[in-house]
């Protein structure tokens, strides 16, 4: 984040940090720089706040409850110290059962923090639920600051004195909207980390991959990211924290408990790899509600973004016709995918081979990809995900010699040649993730021989399922 940050406007996605990066989080492990965790009751202006601190617009942000459930973390600074911000879903004592798991995500969240932003509403006034937070924070033993937001004028910043009663210190008044004194918080907030953590420089981006990385090869590829995707309520949230080991996603039976896509680089006996939770997806006819529109397109994001997507799948419910567009849409952006049926456990004998019919008939556009059958809530089968995960990531990830993939053509011409007096010239791969091939040719090559070549490019290559793009330039 720029210094600038009394500026009226927040920035773009394109501007500040951005979620931090997974060969970040290799080189310079979270314990390593200071958590600042947000909390307070629902509709302060958390994310608000936490969109100012890292400058960017990262989180879902409505003029109502609820809209944050899980936690968020980012990458941010000040004055060229580095610090860790985490946005958290509004704490509610004695809510519904969906409120209390949102609370406890808070806890948690707590509990790692170095500073603890408590974040009041200065229009509203001291409320019975701020002063129950305060009593339950002041118990955590962290180091609190009372952030007195909307703040918006200096009448509004004189209410910041009823704060006082929370009996945790001086309320700082904000305006997390308009940046307001935002600079101001900052500044306090920084005061209260280590003399060390303080005198930490912020790494330039080559120094992150460099310093302290003694067990991190420069040459190697970033962590995979592994998305995990489906309609509502299929069970992606129970998947993404029975792999990363850690309650880090909110796992409710309402659809639509996950607003926001959480990136968490997990260390796996194959290496770092990063798992997205990503929010149920549905058809854009159906979406009536902004807050889900934007998780819609945070989803679409991660998948374009993705090395490998996990597609689940609910079991009992079989193969919907919304399954089918989202399989679509995974194989348009060239990522290759695993089909993962859940709640397997559920489904009765009999139905089982009728499930995998309707998946064939109705999925098999995206080839031989692998189907797993796991039980996300028991964690059973769930270890069979690893080796086609990494099988799959190494063929998005395969660079072919130009002198192999031009014999293996020349062989494929020999045995069957292109009509017409058609001819491929020349090849060579010019990308990977997806492996992207260019042939060169004589004259039109028609499609049915392309998908010849494709599929001898696949066998030979040992590509797979992965998606393999061909592009055709004609000899002028």
């Amino acid at each position: 984040m720029s210094d600038q940050l009394d500026s009226t406007t927040t920035g773009s996605d394109d501007e500040g940090p951005s979620e931090i990066s997974a060969e970040e989080l290799a080189v310079v492990p979270e314990a390593e720089l200071p958590t600042v965790v947000i909390i307070g009751r629902p509709n302060v202006g958390k994310s608000t706040l936490f969109n100012r601190v890292v400058g960017s617009q990262q989180a879902i942000v409505e003029d109502r409850p609820g809209i944050t459930r899980d936690r968020k973390v980012l990458e941010a600074s000040w004055l060229e110290v580095p610090f860790l911000v985490v946005d958290t879903g509004g704490w509610m004592p004695g809510g519904d059962a969906l409120e209390e798991k949102v609370s406890r995500q808070v806890e948690e969240a707590v509990r790692d923090a170095d500073v603890v932003l408590f974040v009041v509403d200065a229009s509203v006034g001291l409320t019975d639920d701020d002063q129950t937070i305060a009593n339950w924070v002041r118990r955590s033993g962290r180091d609190v600051i009372i952030v007195a937001n909307k703040a918006d004028n200096e009448r509004r910043e004189t209410d910041r004195w009823e704060f006082l009663g929370l009996g945790l210190g001086d309320p700082v008044p904000v305006s997390a909207l308009h940046g307001r004194r935002a600079g101001d918080l900052l500044d306090v907030v920084i005061s209260r980390f280590s003399e060390e953590a303080r005198h930490r420089p912020v790494a330039d981006d080559d120094d992150r991959f460099y310093e302290e990385a003694e067990d991190w090869d420069a040459d190697e590829i970033k962590p995979p990211r592994v998305a995990i995707v489906g309609r509502p309520n299929v069970g992606k949230s129970t998947l993404f924290n029975r792999l990363v080991g850690e309650d880090r996603a909110v796992v409710h039976d309402m659809a639509g408990t996950t607003r926001d896509s959480i990136d968490t680089l997990v260390e796996t006996e194959d290496g770092p790899m990063v798992f997205i939770d990503t929010a149920g997806m549905r058809r854009k006819g159906k979406i009536d509600d902004s807050a889900e529109y934007y998780s819609l397109v945070r989803a679409l994001r991660s998948i374009d973004d993705a090395d490998v997507a996990l597609l689940v799948i609910d079991g009992t419910e079989g193969v919907t016709s919304q399954d089918q567009r989202l399989a679509e849409r995974i194989d348009a952006s060239g990522c290759p995918i695993l089909i993962v049926l859940n709640k397997w456990e559920l489904v009765s004998t009999e139905d089982r081979l009728d499930v995998m019919t309707e998946l064939e008939r109705k999925l098999g556009f995206v080839g031989d990809v692998p189907v797993l059958k796991i039980s996300a809530l028991t964690g059973k089968n769930v270890h069979s995900l690893r080796p086609h995960l990494q099988e799959s990531i190494a063929q998005y990830h395969t660079r072919v010699p130009t002198r192999d993939i031009n014999k293996i053509i020349a062989a494929a011409q020999q045995r069957a040649p292109a009509p017409k007096g058609a001819k491929i010239l020349y090849a060579v791969q010019g990308a990977i993730d997806p492996p992207t091939f260019t042939l060169f040719v004589n004259r039109e090559v028609q499609s049915t021989y392309l998908r010849y070549i494709e599929r001898t490019i696949r066998e030979e290559f040992g590509l797979g399922s992965t998606a393999i793009k061909i592009r055709v330039r004609k000899k002028s």
